[in-house]
């Protein structure tokens, strides 16, 4: 063991905390029985400690030098500086880099600092577990065109992991071994991060990274894929190549350059969605031309349902009076004649509506945290239920329990018998609720910004398991082909085992994931879209047996 790598292992054996000692060692999953972890941030800006790494680290990659270093911040902030001074001081002058967790959402909004170069790229970080932050820094790099060779860790914990996506080696200077610990590789595989290949991606100019929130989702039919942009335009593509077919583009923008937030819905041929220049469209599915706008409101970021028995369609409106703020309209879906509305509501109504045709009933909540139930074919309220938060997307209803269920910034989530407008319980999560739940059989699952995907079962009323993203979940869940899909604020779409939460697979993007996931049933295609307008078609790899 040369002498840097030997007085960094001591180093670092001072870091390593045991609850023995009396500390408190949460996991991730929440329970206090982590016996031990390496906190090697308590040194980050230790001179000696840094320069060993620095000198370790040089000690491995003179070798092959030229190459330029990089790393995620905060860690990587302190260690690449390290390097980078090293280097200049043993005269092989190297470029250095460091990439935002998120990218930073205003003025340069850069999601790296640094400039780059073509130089092959090594990652550095303190410690290798799953590599998932790791596969996000190589997401990132690789959109702008750049190669990474290697990645570099102090300590690594599975021994498994060689490589990292397409072939990038993977060095750790030690494992918890070298430090007396044991450590047993779980017994679950890690998930596949190469489960998806992308078919084809298209990226719409001028996304507004300041809204981070779900914007216009993708919309299907048999062949084409529909979704609004920052840009003010609704696109019309191809799902088989991404070819755009048409594009539309609306009249203004709205509050804060706000523009298509609201996603599409199709029926008979019309594609139907909403805008912040307060305009309501109906647009020529085939053509892209307009069919009838209603123009009634100042904004509108609430997504359409039809009722296709009643010929209706239903918006939620935003309105910018003091005594007039919020409320639903139903229009005629062939003509756009105003059948009914609703404006009395105290808040702006950025929620969209849910429709039932087994109870004759459409559902909508809004910022004054009240979820309003109407009768479809007059507008006549038929009942509500407060709760304790903005009501922010859409309920669900689920027909066969009788029940409408919706998410609120208070972090409950309400399950109410339609029939009487009675609370039949709630669940309480760590944070607000931006996300529509999606109801299988006696289970629900919803996405909370406390960063978790939860199921709760509708008969026990309890919760049958949560599981943790590494971002906010502002995207609501899919189910298809018998699992569960959601994305998450840390740019990656998870596949779940819908009876036990377990993270088989995931799609990593460079951007965060506010939106659901579509899919085409027979095409076997998701199309994933990032905010910022970054519209990907996956196609799953075949399942192994």
């Amino acid at each position: 063991m040369d002498s840097a790598r030997a007085k960094l292992r001591d180093y670092i054996q001072k870091t390593i905390v045991s609850n023995a000692s009396g500390a408190r060692i949460v996991s991730p999953g929440g329970a206090d029985d982590a016996p031990w972890l390496f906190d090697v941030r308590s040194l980050l800006l230790t001179p000696d400690f840094l320069t060993l790494a620095a000198e370790s680290f040089w000690e491995r990659y003179a070798d092959i030098y030229p190459f330029q270093v990089g790393g995620i911040e905060t860690v990587g902030i302190a260690l690449v500086a390290a390097i980078v001074m090293k280097g200049a001081e043993r005269g092989t002058p190297v470029n250095g880099f460091y990439i935002r967790k998120s990218r930073k959402h205003t003025w340069l909004q850069k999601h790296i600092e640094g400039t780059l170069n073509d130089l092959p790229i090594v990652l550095v970080d303190d410690i290798l577990n799953s590599g998932t932050s790791f596969l996000a820094q190589i997401e990132t790099l690789k959109v702008e065109g750049k190669v990474v060779r290697d990645v570099f860790a102090f300590v690594r914990f599975r021994p498994d992991l060689q490589t990292l996506g397409e072939g990038v080696c993977v060095t750790a200077l030690f494992s918890p071994e070298d430090f007396g610990l044991r450590f047993s590789v779980p017994k679950f595989a890690l998930p596949d991060h190469e489960a998806f290949v992308v078919s084809w991606a298209v990226r719409c100019p001028n996304p507004n990274y300041f809204h981070r929130v779900p914007k216009s989702a993708p919309m299907l039919d048999d062949t084409r894929v529909y979704f609004g942009s920052d840009d003010g335009v609704m696109h019309a593509l191809l799902q088989a190549t991404g070819r755009e077919v048409w594009s539309f583009s609306i009249r203004g923008k709205g509050a804060n350059g706000k523009t298509i937030f609201s996603s599409p819905a199709l029926h008979d041929g019309a594609l139907y969605f909403g805008a912040y220049d307060g305009n309501f469209y109906a647009l020529d599915a085939e053509t892209g031309k307009v069919r009838w706008a209603y123009e009634d409101a100042d904004w509108i970021g609430s997504s359409p349902v039809v009722a296709p028995d009643v010929g209706l369609v239903f918006v939620g409106l935003e309105f910018g009076l003091w005594k007039k703020r919020g409320g639903i309209v139903a229009l005629d879906a062939k003509t756009g004649a105003k059948r009914w509305e609703y404006v009395s509501m105290p808040e702006f109504t950025h929620g969209s509506p849910a429709y039932s045709k087994k109870f004759d009933a459409v559902a909508i909540g809004s910022n004054d945290g009240v979820l309003y139930l109407f009768r479809v074919s007059d507008g006549t309220p038929i009942g509500q239920y407060q709760t304790g938060g903005a009501i922010k997307y859409a309920p669900v209803f689920d027909e066969a329990h009788g029940y409408v269920i919706v998410g609120s910034f208070d972090g409950k989530v309400y399950v109410i018998d339609v029939r009487d407008g009675s609370l039949v319980f709630d669940y309480q999560t760590d944070a607000g609720i931006y996300s529509t739940p999606v109801v299988s059989g006696d289970r629900v699952y919803v996405a909370s910004l406390d960063k978790k995907v939860y199921c709760l079962n509708l008969a026990t009323h309890a919760r049958e398991w949560a599981f943790q993203t590494a971002g906010r979940v502002f995207a609501s869940p899919l189910l298809a082909d018998g699992f569960v899909y959601v994305g998450s604020n840390d740019g990656r779409l998870y596949e779940l085992d819908p009876a036990t939460g377990r993270n088989i697979a995931f799609f990593q993007t460079t951007e965060r994931i506010t939106n659901r996931v579509a899919y085409n049933a027979q095409t076997k295609q998701f199309f994933l879209l990032t905010y910022a307008n970054e519209l990907y078609c996956l196609e799953r790899k075949p399942r192994a047996r």
